[in-house]
């Protein structure tokens, strides 16, 4: 599994097989992408594994609070779970 971030038109912190799966997951979840041109090569980058897990470890919940260690380690390693992050204003 390998993890990706978008930035527009709106956030998301994705886990995929490869850009092409990433943009699935995006249209899927997030937004529809078919005003761009070349989404895959202009919005999605891949970014490290360590770097998703810190950058999701940030994320606090609806109650304002951080996760758990228990809630982050379970969803960040389930591979179900493909959204890890997207943009609040979605919610």
């Amino acid at each position: 599994m390998k993890f990706y971030e978008i930035h527009d038109p709106y956030y998301a912190l994705l886990k995929a097989k490869d850009e092409a799966d990433a943009e699935r997951i995006y249209n899927e979840y997030i937004s529809d992408t078919d005003d761009y041109e070349n989404f895959q090569d202009d919005e999605i980058r891949e970014v490290e594994r360590d770097y998703a897990l810190i950058m999701y470890s940030q994320v606090k919940g609806e109650d304002g609070e951080l996760m758990s260690y228990t809630y982050i380690s379970g969803t960040f390693n389930d591979p179900d779970i493909k959204v890890l992050i997207m943009d609040g204003s979605l919610l």
